[in-house]
């Protein structure tokens, strides 16, 4: 999610909210806010037996400012986990993360973009 979809909030906040997917599982989120300081989390479960987490702080200003975790489990108990900051201005944005997959090697990226 991103920082400027919840400028429109409140001072402070927070919403939480759950519900079933359509496959079976279930997804729960939840966000807060405090000033321009945003955290959030996500939990998905599949009916499969998977599972997904991830959580995110943001600080919002004339540069945003952003960094997630997340993690799973697939079916097969096969696991994965990643990283991902960025960092965006009124003209231009960065970031930057990394994905360790089952077979436990990370890949490394990074990419910049104009506005």
């Amino acid at each position: 999610w991103s920082c400027e979809a919840w400028s429109a909030a409140s001072p402070a906040s927070a919403e939480e909210w759950r519900r079933p997917t359509a496959h079976g599982g279930e997804i729960s989120r939840s966000v807060t806010r405090d000033g321009n300081v945003y955290t959030g989390s996500t939990t998905r479960t599949g009916a499969n037996g998977g599972a997904y987490t991830s959580s995110s702080k943001c600080i919002g200003g004339v540069v945003d400012r952003c960094a997630r975790s997340y993690s799973g489990t697939g079916p097969n108990g096969q696991t994965f986990s990643g990283k991902r900051v960025s960092a965006a201005g009124p003209f231009r944005g960065r970031s930057a993360g990394s994905f360790t997959g089952p077979n436990g090697k990370t890949v490394y990226g990074s990419r910049r973009w104009r506005r």
